[in-house]
């Protein structure tokens, strides 16, 4: 099969891999039809994230169980199914709490040894273990486009809310307009936010987010702490979500919190940051930080993606096949384009 590897910073190619095989009773084969590009991806792309020369990149698919080892009860051989961008074992300390994300034997699609050394999604076919949690049945009718955010970007902005605890009538920022942050905001104003300020340098993103309801400005043109200040009779925001992963957003996120507000950080992290310590304890700030618990989301997040209160089909700028994988990639680090779709 062909599948996508990563080479060196800023360089991947198109190679021929064995086809998969389930070796555990609750492994399936996955063919895949559809997976993204994510932000995530483009850290390993640019040599932030560790990875090594060869590994099969991607984490974000949708496609046909083809074949499952006898413990895959959830899902069938013929199913359409989209897959979550990380494992859980289920029965853990942590999972048994509902914490699939710190799940002691979690493993992440396409990030190498670091994150358990499980190859990615963007090939033509995907080996997924413990795929009675990781697997969902795509429903009738929803399009490949839609069911690709549920495992991963859309169930990011979920939890990011979620964790950021955004109630009705509450003042929302989120801080960078990829695919997670504009779902962010979608998420955000289905909770009931009553006011969203997003912020962003691409005009065409802070466009996006307009039209999702929020307050948009830019992040050097604009004045990101006026907006908020004049949203919130000057106290901040009662929730930030940095959806960067930067030193400079965490520090904006918070001074743009509100005392005793929260601060909810689902951007990449991959080394130190300085952390003005003073301004989270005089102002009581919570912060909330991690992989998304996307696991524990996926059943709500695909209910709502099915009675259309989140819709994130704007947010598909191209479709490109595997084979353009890498005029694709360069496309996204360029941000010629907002969120990819490869097909086999």
């Amino acid at each position: 099969m062909r599948a996508v590897t990563f080479q060196e910073p800023g360089r991947i190619a198109l190679e021929e891999r064995p086809e998969p095989e389930p070796f555990a009773p609750d492994d399936a084969v996955v063919r895949v039809e559809a997976t993204g590009i994510c932000g995530s991806d483009l850290h390993i792309y640019h040599g932030r994230v560790k990875i090594e020369p060869g590994f099969v990149i991607g984490h974000e698919f949708v496609g046909t169980v083809i074949a499952a080892g006898d413990a895959v009860t959830r899902v069938d051989v013929g199913d359409r199914v989209l897959g979550c961008f990380h494992t859980a074992c289920g029965s853990c300390f942590y999972c048994m709490r509902g914490a699939y994300h710190a799940c002691d034997e979690a493993r992440v699609f396409g990030h190498g040894a670091t994150l358990g050394s499980l190859q990615g999604s963007q090939a033509e076919q995907v080996l997924v273990p413990r795929a009675n949690l990781v697997l969902r049945r795509v429903p009738a009718g929803m399009s490949d486009d839609t069911a690709l955010f549920a495992g991963d970007v859309m169930g990011t902005a979920y939890h990011a809310v979620v964790e950021g605890g955004v109630k009705p009538g509450d003042s929302v920022a989120v801080l960078g307009l990829g695919p997670v942050g504009l779902c962010a905001v979608q998420v955000a104003r289905a909770s009931g936010a009553a006011a969203v300020i997003a912020v962003d340098t691409v005009e065409e993103r802070l466009g996006v987010a307009r039209s999702f309801g929020a307050e948009a400005i830019h992040l050097t043109e604009g004045d990101p702490r006026g907006a908020v200040n004049e949203a919130t009779d000057r106290r901040g925001v009662d929730v930030c979500v940095d959806a960067v992963g930067h030193p400079d957003a965490l520090d904006m996120a918070a001074r743009m919190t509100r005392k005793a507000g929260t601060i909810s950080a689902i951007g990449v992290y991959a080394e130190r940051v300085d952390v003005h310590m003073g301004i989270i304890w005089i102002k009581a700030l919570q912060l909330r930080s991690g992989r998304a618990n996307v696991i524990a989301h996926v059943d709500a997040v695909l209910g709502m993606l099915s009675a259309g209160v989140l819709d994130p089909s704007p947010l598909v700028s191209r479709h490109m096949r595997l084979n353009e994988a890498s005029e694709a990639y360069e496309a996204y680090a360029n941000r010629e384009a907002l969120k990819i779709v490869l097909a086999p």
